[in-house]
């Protein structure tokens, strides 16, 4: 991939993008499809088991045409926006909308910190919630859960027990929600097979996942 060459004009008419490639989408709803992910630049958490800090910062700037141009060179349906924190950067909005408007499959990895109102209703939103050991629990934004319709996903990584059962307490106790539920273990603090099964005895309604692009490739930066 290819940075714009004379970015020119201001930063707000630009975006910052860490990198964009095509592999395995490994979570939420549309784990499995071959996805182009937009990796976008900068993030305002920093989470303890965070994978990505590589794009906290540095980047290029991109004009949303570039970006367009870059993502249809893959050839596949669905892409996946994520960072970093992608709504942290403004013009994410209109990359989101060009994107849905050239009849792509379109899904916003965000990490639930920011609102997500704004979103273009045709994005799959996939939004986290940060458990205690995220280090990052007063960073959720509760007032975007109700926002949440089926077609997106709330998305947990846990880290250990505690972490289970604060989880398992919110959503037996403290919200209403209406998207599927994705637990991750978080990789090497906790065993695949313990949360399994912490699901299993306390029948959570949840869906476990393992981040399948990780199963494939490991932790490897552009997979």
């Amino acid at each position: 991939m290819s940075a714009d060459s004379n970015p020119g004009g201001s930063s707000e008419s630009r975006i910052k993008i860490t990198e964009i490639f095509l592999s395995i989408q490994g979570e939420a709803q549309f784990s499995g499809w071959p996805t182009v992910f937009v990796r976008l630049t900068g993030c305002p958490l920093r989470c303890k088991y965070c994978d990505t800090a590589y794009a906290f910062t540095g980047g290029d700037w991109w004009s949303i045409e570039n970006i367009l141009s870059e993502v249809s060179q893959h050839k596949v349906e669905h892409v996946c926006v994520t960072g970093g924190e992608p709504l942290a950067q403004l013009r994410c909005l209109d990359l989101l909308n060009a994107l849905c408007d050239r009849g792509y499959a379109v899904s916003l990895e965000t990490s639930g910190a920011l609102d997500i109102g704004a979103v273009d209703r045709r994005v799959s939103r996939v939004m986290d919630l940060k458990t205690p050991g995220s280090g990052e629990e007063d960073r959720n934004r509760w007032e975007n859960i109700p926002l949440l319709t089926e077609g997106d996903s709330l998305k947990i990584v846990i880290c250990d027990r505690a972490d289970y059962e604060w989880l398992r307490d919110i959503l037996k106790d403290r919200i209403e929600y209406a998207c599927p539920v994705f637990l991750s273990p978080s990789t090497d603090q906790l065993a695949p097979e313990k949360l399994a099964e912490w699901i299993l005895e306390d029948h959570l309604p949840v869906r476990m996942q393992v981040q399948l692009h990780k199963v494939l490739w490991g932790n490897e930066p552009g997979r």
